[in-house]
């Protein structure tokens, strides 16, 4: 299960990639590809997608940290300016991060992840907090928003498979926001937000064209 279960995630990304699937269609797909309990409702996933979509299947490889690498807690702070973790770093078991008048961004593409939750505790009051994941990785959302946005995501399997990593992100923003974004390896933000407009642009263009076509199969005096 295990194995269907990437191989279908992987397949998802390379239709995102190719253009396939858009942003919110991807994200859907995947909180429904890391909750699916059986084979079935994995390859429903994938049924309508190009047979030319074939992606490499690249397993999880656990990071071999000794205990001083990998520290129990870390706090990531953002008061009037910003704080950032990317590139190769390691996760703690338990991240508070705060951003008040400020901004953090948390990128998981390339961290040395191991088996088993990584807790990330938020508290955003006027500031941004966003948390970037590559398809693969399992995530878990559940905060409080006054006057403010906390997203929700619940991309974890129902029964948690002790030899994967699995995100764990709550807590609380006010005045703030806190989100999630899936992005593959490589793509920047600009990316994301060009193919975002894009994907806006397409579907206004599909909108236009809907209401045309409306228009023109209506009766002369109802135009």
């Amino acid at each position: 299960m295990r194995d269907a279960r990437e191989r279908v995630i992987a397949r998802l990304s390379d239709a995102f990639a190719q253009g396939e699937l858009d942003v919110d269609e991807l994200d859907r797909r995947l909180e429904l590809a890391h909750r699916s309990e059986s084979v079935a409702e994995l390859d429903e996933l994938v049924a309508g997608l190009h047979a030319s979509s074939k992606a490499a299947l690249v397993p999880f490889a656990p990071a071999e940290l000794s205990p001083a690498q990998q520290e129990a807690r870390q706090n990531v702070v953002a008061v009037l300016g910003n704080a950032n973790r990317a590139g190769a770093w390691t996760p703690p078991r338990h991240l508070r991060v705060y951003a008040v008048l400020g901004n953090t961004e948390l990128d998981f593409r390339e961290a040395r992840l191991v088996p088993g939750a990584i807790d990330i505790e938020v508290t955003a009051c006027l500031g941004n907090v966003t948390v970037i994941v590559p398809p693969s990785l399992a995530v878990e959302m559940n905060g409080t928003a006054v006057l403010g946005s906390f997203e929700h995501s619940e991309r974890a399997p129902a029964s948690p498979d002790p030899a994967r990593p699995v995100l764990r992100v709550h807590g609380l923003a006010c005045l703030g926001n806190v989100e999630i974004q899936t992005r593959l390896p490589g793509e920047s933000a600009r990316d994301v937000w060009r193919r975002k407009r894009s994907e806006r642009r397409t579907r206004r263009r599909e909108r236009r064209a809907l209401r045309a076509a409306e228009r023109k199969g209506l009766p002369p005096h109802e135009l």
